[in-house]
């Protein structure tokens, strides 16, 4: 049987978060999330009946219309599905593949670059968060601060952290983040440059 999963969207654009903020990339959304984060700004992504099925050969095709060399794999929740035949037919065919996930469900894939985003709505696995190469907290309210300080001591010393403000937030926790950061160097502040930018 030909591998398929559900998929909302599929787009060239930006990287906007995180360490890789500003390099091309192709995005592949995959539909389905039980996470069930309230200010999710993706929220049409969370019922994956409502999307259609596409095959692995299908989404490789695409991906091979762009100029990439960055594949990133966000949702969603990607974790609900086996990413291995994915990233296996990304990788042979010369993709980095990177992955954005709450870490609410076990590893499956082969990755270059795990990016955590753990929530309070449904904890994150320490195995998964173990292996995040890059640790990003969104800020909503002043206890996320305690949040993120929390879930830093599970991941490894290479791991990188980010502070991102929840969008509709921002303008209220920045001065905060400021603070925080200029207390806690450790950690570095991530904007959604895609959203000032007016792309996906």
């Amino acid at each position: 049987m030909i591998p398929t999963l559900p998929i909302m969207e599929t787009f060239y654009s930006i990287q906007g978060e995180g360490f890789y903020q500003g390099h091309a990339a192709f995005f592949i959304r995959l539909a389905g999330c039980d996470v069930g984060c309230v200010w999710c700004d993706v929220k049409e992504s969370w019922d994956a009946g409502q999307h259609k099925l596409r095959s692995i050969d299908s989404l490789l095709d695409e991906v091979k219309s762009s100029e990439t060399e960055i594949v990133i794999i966000t949702g969603g929740e990607p974790l609900m599905y086996d990413c291995s035949p994915l990233t296996t037919a990304l990788q042979t065919a010369g993709y980095k593949t990177h992955l954005e996930t709450s870490a609410a469900y076990a590893l499956s894939g082969q990755w270059d670059w795990i990016c955590v985003s753990p929530k309070k709505f449904k904890a994150p696995l320490d195995e998964v968060l173990a292996k995040a190469n890059e640790l990003k907290v969104v800020v909503y309210n002043k206890s996320d601060f305690d949040w993120a300080l929390k879930h830093a001591a599970g991941v490894s010393e290479d791991c990188l952290l980010y502070l991102q403000p929840e969008w509709s937030k921002e303008k209220e926790m920045l001065p905060l983040m400021t603070d925080f950061i200029q207390k806690n160097p450790q950690w570095k502040l991530s904007l959604q440059i895609h959203k000032y930018m007016g792309v996906r």
